[in-house]
């Protein structure tokens, strides 16, 4: 069966083969086994610690087939962005411009650059191994993404009240970003893959001096940069649904270097905690009760798990599950575990 627990400085061969593998790059998966290695003792020092509130911790989750114990992806979150320096995207501004003598009024859509999105939290680091199976790839990718905010919910202090994730803007065929080329290049003069592995996760001083503090007025972009605006990669949209599901909406932020869609959700309104069920563990029965899939959650903030089980709809009839997911979870009998529904009624989370 699949997990999502911390990862662990004994992951760190299975981490860095994953981290060639990612394309595009992975800001929070660095290729460099050195710098990866700092970065899994970190998010390792970052579960154990006792934290009060958000600071520069940063959390490391890998989806893991227990059968086997392979890896099979990643996923982060940084608790507060731009910790040590400030992180950076563009608002997607409407202003007027209006002549009483000509008669016009005329709303221009213009991009500033902005640090607002500073200090909240960021889920990132988003890779499912392509060699998942067809048949389980849409339940792994659920899992291991909604498992942050499933840890999120959790652990409250360790976060801000509202996170935030950037979804992979629009590339073509050769992995090249059309936005990138019409805006960044032009102040930057660098391929995106390169700027996005200096970039620190949009975090550095070098973004502020390089790109313009003057708003960038859309009408005057290519059309083809103006076309995917907010608009997630097509390799991106299952990651931006998974993140519909959980809650989040489009904000009036996109990247600053490929224009991807910022997805917000205030933490009270996501589905983790909206529809969030404390069940009693028992053991499974195997009677024919009507079930449905859930998102199941274990360990406390230090020995996080979280697996995907079929429990039965009311909430009464506890959690019977059986002793394969126990052992995953690390639980027994009596315990109790968080429980959310994968998938939310229509309007429910409203």
């Amino acid at each position: 069966m699949l997990i999502v627990r911390p990862a662990r400085l004994s992951d760190l061969d299975a981490l860095e083969r994953m981290a060639r593998a990612a394309h595009p790059v992975l800001h929070s998966l660095p290729r460099d086994r050195g710098v990866l290695e700092t970065r899994v003792a970190l998010s390792e020092d970052s579960f154990r610690a006792d934290v009060d509130f958000p600071g520069e911790e940063f959390y490391l989750f890998v989806l893991e087939e227990t059968r086997t114990q392979a890896l099979l992806g990643t996923s982060s979150i940084v608790a507060s962005a731009g910790y040590s320096e400030p992180f950076y995207a563009f608002r997607n501004d409407a202003l007027i411009h209006a002549s009483r003598e000509l008669k016009v009024s005329r709303k221009i859509h213009a991009l500033t650059m902005s640090h607002e999105l500073t200090g909240k939290s960021r889920l990132t680091g988003f890779y499912v191994d392509p060699e998942v199976r067809e048949t389980t790839h849409d339940d792994a990718a659920h899992l291991l993404s909604r498992a942050r905010m499933m840890y999120v919910a959790a652990n409250r202090k360790r976060f801000s009240e509202d996170v935030f994730s950037l979804m992979l803007g629009v590339t073509d065929a050769a992995g090249v970003s059309p936005f990138w080329e019409a805006v960044g290049r032009k102040f930057f003069g660098r391929d995106f893959e390169q700027v996005e592995l200096e970039s620190g996760g949009r975090s550095r001083t070098f973004i502020a001096e390089v790109m313009p503090s003057y708003p960038l007025y859309v009408p005057l972009l290519p059309a083809e940069a103006q076309r995917v605006l907010g608009e997630p990669d097509e390799g991106a949209l299952l990651a931006y649904d998974i993140h519909l599901e959980e809650g989040f909406e489009p904000d009036r932020f996109v990247d600053i270097f490929d224009a991807g869609p910022v997805l917000t959700v205030a933490v009270e309104r996501s589905s983790s905690v909206v529809a969030n069920e404390i069940r009693v563990v028992r053991s499974a029965q195997g009677n024919a009760e009507t079930a449905l899939p859930y998102l199941i959650a274990a360990g406390g903030a230090h020995e996080f798990r979280c697996a995907l089980a079929d429990l039965p709809s009311a909430r009464t009839q506890g959690a019977p599950l059986s002793d394969d997911v126990k052992q995953a979870l690390g639980v027994a009998d009596n315990a109790s575990i968080r429980c959310v529904p994968l998938h939310q009624a229509s309007g429910e989370l409203q």
